[in-house]
């Protein structure tokens, strides 16, 4: 009993050695043209092509993962507009009044520290599904690989060169992705104008403007709160933008998947119908990545998060801040408690977001890049060097400072002088005992260093989301090409006599993202 409490306490953080096999598909022995006796006649999975995300055993995962959704959905970003509106309407009326701010400071903080939760479940989702469908491509890669070499050893297929190759007939892909209505469309650009460098540098601008003016306000409690207030209002805007933009990210991948795997899947069967191959998908494994304690430490925290324990905890804090408001008589310190607890642990949560962000996504361009290496090593089995390919946008010198900063930001010692900090401020506001000023210390450091991280987040997901759009067309457009091959060679043995394609099996390369 005490040893599965303690494997449950290990169990967070934990980066486990990851096996994927692509589904295999059936073939009858009297469909297939040349059998091979010695290969095996076993195949385990049912004939499919269509794409499915991950789905979680438990059904409470599975609720969660709902409600997550649903806070990246357009609906919830247009009801957190309306509220900011709102915000700023009674603002007129009721903004000289400290209590006024500071309620509606706790209330953003709130909000930030559930959205933490959410896009720390959103982010690990989608990574979920990227690595396993990298491993399901790898997998059905060496089978195309396999196939196509006994082919052309068999003297069934001949190999082609490169120039021919790209004139093979194909769609563009390009013209046909998903269909955005104009929220996402002013979403994209606004997330490319958030992720600028030039934004970054304009948020500074004005926290120092603001500094500026701290001597004509006599650095008075109100002169905190104004940029207490500003800074909360940006990173509740920010944050349900970004679960927006991803989940928008989340849906596209999804139409391009479903494309991809019914390329796939129509090669697949195609060359399984020619050489009569019953051997499974190959079984890829992805061994444990290896990190350093301190990663690992990070991660463990990041799964608390995304498991949504944070917000759990969230909600017994202020069950106990809510029993402290009578001895407290229900004064501003009282009220300024909560949002000091948010925005400490906020100012983690934008440390560590950033740092899981950039690990996976590192991850990710590991696999993918695998991915492409093996179907150019396919490619060249057919006698094709380097094909046309899309690549990543040029990178100007605000792309690479932004990148830098995102680097620098995401470093896991990045992290520990974030978790310095905290400790710095909570000392600090102790030294203070806890005063007005004591805890707006803990509020506005925090809430301007997170709105900062925040911005270098959504870079991040621009740097990412670009990269895998350019991976899947890519993919894509490698099997529209290969499939285009295979129906050539087909039909070009067929009218010698050597090989007729099997009846009712043609692969259009038709198929569009």
């Amino acid at each position: 009993m005490l040893s599965q409490i303690f494997d449950w306490l290990r169990s967070p953080g934990a980066r486990n050695e990851l096996q994927f096999s692509a589904p295999s598909h059936i073939v009858d022995d009297a469909e297939a043209k040349s059998a091979n006796p010695e290969k095996s006649s076993h195949v385990s999975v049912e004939n499919t092509d269509t794409y499915a995300a991950l789905v979680k055993p438990r059904l409470l995962d599975r609720w969660l993962d709902r409600v997550v959704e649903i806070s990246g959905s357009e609906y919830t970003y247009v009801i957190v507009l309306v509220g900011l509106f709102t915000w700023a309407f009674l603002g007129i009326h009721y903004g000289t009044a400290n209590t006024y701010k500071i309620i509606i400071s706790d209330a953003q903080a709130i909000i930030n520290l559930v959205f933490d939760a959410f896009l720390m479940r959103q982010q690990f989702n989608q990574h979920d599904n990227l690595i396993m469908v990298a491993g399901c491509l790898r997998s059905r890669i060496s089978s195309h690989k396999r196939m196509i070499e006994h082919l052309i050893a068999t003297g069934k297929f001949t190999k082609i060169d490169t120039a021919k190759f790209q004139t093979l007939q194909q769609n563009d892909f390009v013209d046909r992705l998903p269909q955005e209505n104009w929220l996402t469309k002013v979403s994209g650009f606004i997330s490319s104008f958030l992720g600028h460098i030039g934004t970054a540098v304009g948020f500074w601008g004005c926290i120092f403007i603001w500094l500026g003016f701290g001597k004509y306000c006599e650095w008075s409690n109100t002169w905190q709160l104004y940029i207490n207030s500003a800074t909360s209002a940006l990173m509740v805007l920010l944050l349900a933008f970004l679960a927006n933009v991803r989940e928008r990210h989340s849906r596209y991948m999804a139409e391009c998947l479903k494309a991809i795997w019914k390329a796939d899947s129509a090669l697949e069967l195609r060359l399984r119908n020619l050489t009569g191959d019953r051997t499974e998908n190959s079984v890829i494994v992805m061994p444990e990545r290896k990190r350093s304690k301190v990663q690992r430490a990070i991660d463990y925290y990041a799964d608390l998060v995304g498991t949504l324990a944070g917000v759990a905890f969230l909600i017994i804090v202020i069950l106990i801040w809510v029993a402290c408001g009578p001895p407290l008589h229900f004064n501003s310190s009282w009220w300024l408690l909560i949002g000091t607890y948010a925005g400490l642990v906020g100012l983690n949560d934008g440390f560590v977001l950033r740092n899981v962000c950039q690990v996976l996504g590192d991850y990710q361009d590991e696999q993918f890049i695998q991915v492409n290496y093996e179907d150019l090593q396919t490619l060249s089995a057919i006698g094709v060097g380097t094909p046309e390919e899309e690549r990543d946008m040029a990178q100007s010198l605000s792309y690479r400072i932004s990148l830098r900063v995102g680097y620098f930001c995401s470093h896991q010692w990045s992290v520990v002088s974030g978790v310095i900090l905290i400790f710095a401020l909570i000392a600090a506001a102790s030294a203070l005992r806890w005063s007005e000023t004591g805890q707006l210390l803990c509020n506005i450091p925090p809430s301007v260093i997170e709105s900062f991280f925040t911005l270098i987040l959504i870079t991040g997901h621009n740097v990412s989301e670009t990269k895998r759009r350019v991976d899947l067309r890519n993919i894509y457009l490698h099997r529209l090409k290969v499939i285009s091959y295979v129906g050539s060679q087909s039909f070009a043995k067929a009218d010698e006599g050597v090989m007729e394609p099997h009846a009712g099996d043609e692969i259009s390369g038709n198929v569009l993202c």
